[in-house]
């Protein structure tokens, strides 16, 4: 039975797992776009989706409720200051996944996970 067995364990121990994660979701707030396998991409999305959720309201809570994931304050910086303003007034769908096909070296699908609005 698969009960309470929800996300991906993607060959990893439950800490390296949160650790990927959490580098990944910092890379993707910095650069608001990253290439990265699918299974990750996925694994990826309801996470920083959250985040930049608590991006939309600034106030001290929700600074520490990121901070908790989230330990580069350039990051935490943007999305506090441009990335959780530019998506305040829309309902959910921060992030988009591209396909890019099968890396050459071990056959892992790839894909690039990206915010939906850019600013450039």
């Amino acid at each position: 039975m698969r009960h309470r067995k929800k996300g991906r364990a993607l060959s990893r121990s439950p800490s390296h797992r949160k650790a990927t994660l959490r580098n990944m979701a910092t890379s993707l707030l910095l650069h608001e776009r990253i290439r990265t396998t699918e299974a990750k991409a996925r694994e990826l999305r309801p996470f920083v989706e959250k985040l930049i959720t608590l991006g939309g309201t600034d106030d001290v809570h929700s600074r520490r409720q990121v901070r908790r994931h989230i330990g580069d304050r350039a990051a935490l910086h943007k999305l506090f200051d441009d990335i959780g303003p530019r998506f305040r007034e829309r309902p959910g769908g921060y992030t988009r996944i591209v396909k890019l096909g099968a890396r050459k070296g071990d056959g892992a699908e790839l894909a690039i996970i990206e915010l939906t609005e850019r600013s450039e």
